[in-house]
């Protein structure tokens, strides 16, 4: 069996566009005739672009390869062009590729994935949900509302979530870590106090950030919502400098998450060794895929740390990271993005059942995907599936993150 053809779709979910901008599929196919899918998550360069990379990671190490040979694949792409060092753009392309492999080598065994790396450890993945307005909530308004997200979060707990995301400190910026303003401070501290009001112990609190502090920001900013007990203080300064979020992770009692924007082993173990963060995000279709995954998640339980995979993207990603969530023993939980568009892609092949994903059954990836659907939202901008601010932080009004919602 060798890998013989590649597609690459760019998917642009229906408004509001939660989830991002667009979704990066790739879809491979062998010799023998089975097809697997992947998503390629957060490029840094544009979907046309990114597209003519994809082709070129895989026309220059995988085709022609056996989609068996993952860990070979793997140190092409790393050292490729005399590297050997993580490159967000060329392991992203090669992470799509590689949940593809892992898809068409299930199929092939007809098992899951996770029967491949390890088999069944958690019959059952704990999922969180971020907090999205609910049909009655202006949207405009719902970013700076802690009443509207308190309500939010009480209706995803009757729901069955046990856990809720919610980031309301601010704008990311393109000029690395900032001092928050003291009302950025104040919103922050009255969400969380509105939020555990709302749900009381029935749920964890995730205290979402996106690397946008300095450490002495970051540390006020944790001192004022220490109080509500929040599970996570996820990514509070940026993720270049790991004796900053170190610095940060002794100052403060809230367990550092980070890792979404970091790509293989290398990155994450200088996470581990310096007590920097003690859950692990990474998300699959950036840090190197299934397997990569499967390392870092090793490397974690080496530290007594956790895993969360993180998701903002397309159910393929998802479907990646509950392969990985069933087979690894130091899953905390699983991000999950649930829309109508999401479930319709992959024609509801996974569930959320009382806030929690069972083991999917079927083989590969455990999906089905609507091929067709993918193609008929095809992405025509030349924006990027996340984009950061270039305005400073505003001391003098609001500064309100909207949710990663698309602005066109």
């Amino acid at each position: 069996m060798r890998l013989t053809d590649l597609d690459v779709i760019v998917t642009a979910p229906p408004a509001p566009g939660w989830g991002g901008r667009y979704w990066i599929l790739v879809k491979l196919t062998t010799d023998t005739g089975i097809s697997g899918w992947g998503e390629v998550y957060a490029a840094a360069v544009g979907p046309a672009a990114m597209t003519a990379v994809i082709r070129d990671v895989f026309d220059r190490h995988m085709a022609g390869e056996s989609p068996e040979n993952i860990e070979l694949m793997f140190r092409r792409a790393y050292s490729s062009g005399f590297t050997q060092r993580p490159d967000p753009t060329v392991m992203g392309a090669f992470s799509g590729l590689e949940i593809a492999c892992w898809d068409i080598l299930g199929k092939d065994r007809d098992r899951p994935v996770w029967a491949l790396i390890g088999g069944r450890t958690n019959d059952r993945l704990r999922a969180y949900t971020y907090l999205y307005p609910m049909a009655h909530h202006p949207v405009s308004a719902f970013w700076a509302s802690p009443h509207m997200t308190a309500e939010a979060a009480a209706a995803a707990v009757a729901e069955g979530w046990t856990a809720v995301k919610f980031d309301p400190a601010g704008p990311y910026t393109i000029r690395g870590g900032h001092d928050p303003a003291m009302s950025d401070i104040t919103r922050s501290a009255a969400f969380c106090r509105a939020i555990r009001e709302a749900v009381g112990d029935r749920a964890d609190l995730l205290f979402g950030t996106h690397g946008q502090f300095s450490v002495g920001g970051a540390i006020r900013m944790a001192q004022a919502i220490e109080p509500y007990g929040p599970v996570w203080y996820e990514e509070p300064v940026p993720p270049d400098n790991v004796t900053a979020v170190a610095r940060v992770a002794r100052a403060t009692k809230i367990p550092v998450a980070a890792g979404e924007r970091l790509t293989t082993i290398a990155e994450f173990a200088p996470l581990l060794r310096e007590g920097a963060a003690a859950i692990l995000q990474p998300a699959l279709g950036r840090a190197g895929g299934i397997n990569e995954g499967r390392k870092i998640a090793t490397l974690a339980q080496a530290y007594n740390a956790l895993v969360a995979p993180h998701l903002y993207a397309g159910p393929v990603e998802w479907a990646a990271n509950i392969q990985l969530g069933v087979a690894i023993p130091n899953l905390l939980m699983v991000e999950t993005v649930d829309t109508p568009f999401h479930r319709a892609l992959i024609r509801n092949s996974i569930t959320v059942e009382d806030g929690h994903v069972p083991a999917p059954t079927g083989a590969g990836l455990g999906i089905d995907v609507d091929e067709a659907l993918a193609r008929a939202h095809p992405y025509t901008g030349d924006r990027l599936h996340l984009e950061m601010q270039e305005a400073p932080c505003d001391y003098a009004r609001p500064n309100e993150f909207q949710g990663g919602a698309p602005r066109e």
